[in-house]
């Protein structure tokens, strides 16, 4: 082998080195991308996971707000209830 087929595949060599360097320091780009995309998704699914927590509180206060109300709607409805069953009985007892 002469001295200018050694420089030849030195310098093809040389020239495959910085391809695989090239594509490396993309592939570690692409990492770093791609770790940043998950990190936003991390914080987003915590904040997500917060919020819901707080909905899950607000609507447990909001039900045990709303039921005196619907005691007090079923109460009423009752009562009209026996008022128009007892005004039936009576019309109904002094028509005889």
């Amino acid at each position: 082998m002469g001295e200018e087929d050694r420089k030849s595949r030195l310098q093809q060599k040389q020239e495959e080195v910085e391809e695989v360097k090239g594509i490396m320091l993309d592939n570690m780009k692409k990492a770093d991308e791609r770790s940043g995309k998950l990190n936003d998704l991390e914080q987003q699914a915590e904040d997500l996971l917060e919020k819901g927590k707080m909905f899950e509180k607000t609507t447990r206060k909001l039900k045990k707000q709303e039921m005196p109300y619907k005691k007090i709607l079923i109460a009423l409805g009752v009562v009209a209830g026996l008022i128009v069953v007892g005004i039936i009985i009576f019309f109904s007892v002094n028509r005889h």
